[in-house]
């Protein structure tokens, strides 16, 4: 027993040295191997332009709900979903019993007031007559005494005035007749603008009124459309107003569409970080649909040059975002934020210069402050950036 212990610790002993003789080899090793070596290529300065896929949606350039402007009943529709119309063309008729008798009250009115000046009328020039006749009469002294002439002139004066408000009651009354008359014609109901009907909830027979929830028509356009686009704040630097832009619809995949730029909000959502943009689409056969989803391919250019990257050079943890540069052997972490892609390189905005040498494939086991050895690869930064 007591020489099988003594051969335990003999053999405990040897493979402590063991292991301490494998650190030291280890340990010597790496100090004969040195730094680490990391590729790093350079940051370059070059001027973005390039396109990148932004989701739009096409909405109809106008579209109207219409609703009746006075209550009736729906008399006649002449046009269904899908119908295409022109502007001015009659679409539906109502009737409305009540507008009739308003209207004959409001005629009735207007003959009264008009036989009622005309009446007047006759009573001033009766009266004109009989003042002009004891005027001339008055010239011979004694046949007319004054006040009879007096009182032939103040009749003449209040039949004028008499005359007066009867034309102003004539005029209110024609006014009273015009204001049903067109009300009437809003029992007409006409396309706004040449468009299709894309709603229709209302049948004969219906009573239909200005407050009835849903509108009776909804009217849009095809032949002219508009293109909605929310462009996240990361490419407004230089919105092109007025050029032309390619964008697929999933129905037509394999054809291509153009829109000008037309409308710029020039205000970011603070929810979406995006600022809307309208493109003007000609649509004279009517392939595209309002309210489809859209492929645009937006283009992207900066006032100056950008600073372009390798994508593997940026790296992320869980608190930043950062790329790894290499000053006199010794590694940095600076911050940036990246921006546009260009092919295989990034656009970042940070603490650099053109000219810096950053690792290529950027890691947090390159910690700051960490030794070692550059080695430069062939700058893929100086590549043509291609349009995705």
């Amino acid at each position: 027993m007591r020489f099988a212990g003594f051969v335990i610790v003999v053999m405990c002993f040897a493979a402590l040295m063991a292991c301490n003789s494998s650190q030291r080899l280890t340990a010597s090793a790496a100090t004969q191997a040195g730094p680490a070596t990391v590729e790093v290529t350079p940051v370059i300065a070059k001027r973005l332009d390039l396109k990148v896929n932004l989701p739009g949606e096409l909405r109809p350039y106008e579209v109207v709900a219409i609703y009746p402007k006075v209550v009736g009943f729906l008399q006649w529709i002449g046009v269904d979903r899908g119908s295409h119309v022109r502007a001015g063309q009659l679409i539906a008729r109502l009737v409305a019993p009540e507008l009739v008798s308003q209207r004959a009250e409001a005629q009735s009115k207007a003959e009264a007031a008009q036989s009622q000046l005309a009446a007047g009328q006759a009573k001033v020039a009766a009266d004109e007559s009989t003042y002009v006749k004891l005027h001339a009469a008055a010239r011979t002294p004694g046949v007319v005494a004054g006040n009879d002439l007096l009182l032939a002139q103040k009749a003449v004066e209040a039949d004028q005035a008499q005359v007066k408000a009867l034309s102003d009651n004539v005029e209110a009354a024609k006014q009273a007749l015009r204001t049903v008359s067109e009300t009437e014609q809003y029992l007409r109901i006409i396309a706004p603008f040449d468009g299709v009907i894309t709603e229709r909830d209302i049948h004969p027979g219906a009573l239909v009124g200005p407050n009835q929830p849903i509108p009776m028509l909804r009217v849009e356009t095809l032949q002219h459309l508009r293109l909605i686009v929310p462009v996240p704040e990361t490419y407004i630097a230089v919105v092109p107003e007025g050029s032309q832009v390619e964008f697929t619809v999933p129905a037509f995949p394999r054809q291509k569409f153009m829109g000008r730029i037309a409308r710029i909000s020039h205000a970011v959502d603070a929810k979406t970080r995006t600022m809307p943009v309208e493109l003007d689409v000609n649509n004279p056969g009517g392939r595209l649909t309002p309210g489809s989803f859209s492929e645009v391919m937006w283009p992207v250019r900066r006032p100056g040059p950008s600073l372009l990257v390798p994508s593997s050079a940026i790296g992320t943890n869980l608190e930043r975002t950062f790329v790894v540069r290499v000053r006199n052997g010794k590694t940095e972490w600076v911050d940036v934020k990246p921006g546009a892609s260009s092919g295989s390189n990034t656009e970042v905005f940070g603490d650099l210069q053109p000219g810096d040498q950053i690792v290529v494939r950027g890691s947090d086991e390159l910690a700051p402050g960490m030794q070692v050895k550059a080695q430069r690869v062939v700058n893929i930064a100086h590549e043509t950036p291609q349009k995705p």
